[in-house]
């Protein structure tokens, strides 16, 4: 990164970095082009491409329909019920 691209981020972000700030921001990024180059150095082509370092295993339970409960259970406590339905007062005449 260079001082023009560093001048149009502060203008697009709205910040406004003093000199020692400026210098820190482009040491930084001076670092992390040095790191990727390095990378970039090391020879890949017998490495295995991956997605995930770790292999992943879905830790959810299978998707099995159950019905934990009756309707006589869920109905014992209910007020009015009418052949298998929940009776309710009528709200509109």
């Amino acid at each position: 990164m260079d001082r023009e691209a560093l001048r149009r981020l502060e203008k697009l972000n709205q910040l406004q970095l003093n000199d020692e700030q400026k210098e820190d921001v482009l040491a930084f990024f001076a670092d992390q082009y040095d790191r990727i180059d390095k990378l970039s150095a090391i020879d890949t082509e017998q490495v295995e491409r991956m997605v995930h370092v770790m292999p992943i295993f879905t830790v959810v339970r299978d998707d099995v329909a159950v019905q934990p409960f009756t309707r006589d259970q869920l109905q014992k406590d209910a007020p009015e019920t009418m052949d298998g339905y929940w009776q309710v007062p009528r709200l509109v005449e």
